[in-house]
């Protein structure tokens, strides 16, 4: 990336995702880390003193002094952090999910345009090298199967399991198939937490393509895997270790497996690049605030849905 000058950059939260994007702001070119936040006074200290970044209790001193910033604080606190921001025309990255409402989004949707301020979302898989490698055969998939599977992680514990982990699978389900949503089928349960901690929905969409994925934090292992079904081959993507396959008919009527190439890169630093990118040059984000609704609005349905159930038991 070639900046005129470089983006003064905050980070808002500086808990196990806020300071990986410190971290990497601090590595890469075209921007400055101008200062991180934090509520946490001690959490706050070490990320200061680690990094050699100032450091502010309250994220309205920023103003006026940063061009961008990453909100990474809990999501019920998304909304409110975010509008200051985007209503003094400062471009914000906002980590997933977006916000706790349709509402919300709605609201820093339009207040981003008026304020002609860039709107990502952090949407990771979007990202990632493998994702990227499968680009070229995402034709038309008939049927997809995804599945995000970890242990308890002791935090990202606001939200249940489908806002927290079942939504990056969403999002990469809409966008591969680009059509609307009939139907929903979604079952859920609560293990550990007060929020859902297991689900699996079933997205049935007007084009004929169904989506199966299934989510949980209550896992002894980490699965996340995807596979896409498509007209006489599919598509087997490792998320986590960067792999993919294209399984292909061959002409004596078998099936041969074609390794994809990948150039393995960190997810994290390509998004962070890319919102950089969208704010030098005040382009469209790959996942922009419109893109990030959708995946919401289908993942509280699903979430809504779980939880008409359960209480019916």
């Amino acid at each position: 990336m070639i900046f005129m000058h470089k983006i003064r950059v905050a980070v808002i939260g500086t808990g196990y995702l806020g300071s990986l994007h410190a971290k990497l702001y601090k590595e890469l070119d075209g921007c400055s880390l101008a200062a991180v936040c934090d509520v946490d006074p001690d959490r706050l200290e070490h990320v200061c003193r680690t990094l050699q970044v100032p450091g502010v209790v309250d994220y309205r001193d920023l103003f006026g002094t940063v061009d961008a910033v990453s909100i990474c604080v809990p999501t019920i606190r998304h909304f409110a952090v975010a509008r200051e921001f985007l209503a003094r025309g400062i471009h914000c990255l906002v980590e997933k999910p977006f916000t706790a409402t349709l509402r919300e989004a709605d609201q820093l949707i339009t207040l981003a345009r008026r304020k002609k301020a860039v709107l990502a979302v952090g949407h990771i898989e979007r990202f990632n090298s493998a994702f990227a490698a499968c680009r070229q055969y995402f034709k038309q998939p008939y049927f997809i199967e995804c599945h995000r599977l970890s242990p308890f992680p002791h935090r990202s514990l606001d939200v249940g399991v489908v806002l927290d982990l079942m939504i990056h699978d969403i999002d990469i389900c809409l966008g591969l198939v680009g059509s609307a949503v009939k139907r929903i089928d979604a079952i859920g349960v609560n293990v550990l937490t007060p929020f859902e901690d297991i689900a699996n929905a079933r997205l049935h969409f007007a084009n004929g393509c169904v989506a199966n994925i299934t989510a949980s934090r209550v896992s002894d292992e980490v699965v996340r895997k995807i596979r896409m079904f498509l007209k006489n081959a599919y598509i087997s993507l490792d998320y986590k270790n960067q792999h993919a396959f294209l399984y292909k008919k061959d002409p004596a009527g078998g099936i041969v497996k074609v390794a994809l190439p990948i150039e393995k890169e960190q997810p994290l630093a390509k998004e962070l690049a890319s919102f950089l990118e969208s704010v030098a040059h005040h382009t469209t984000p790959l996942v922009s605030g419109e893109v990030a609704r959708e995946a919401l609005g289908t993942a509280l349905s699903i979430r809504d849905q779980i939880w008409k159930k359960l209480k019916r038991f």
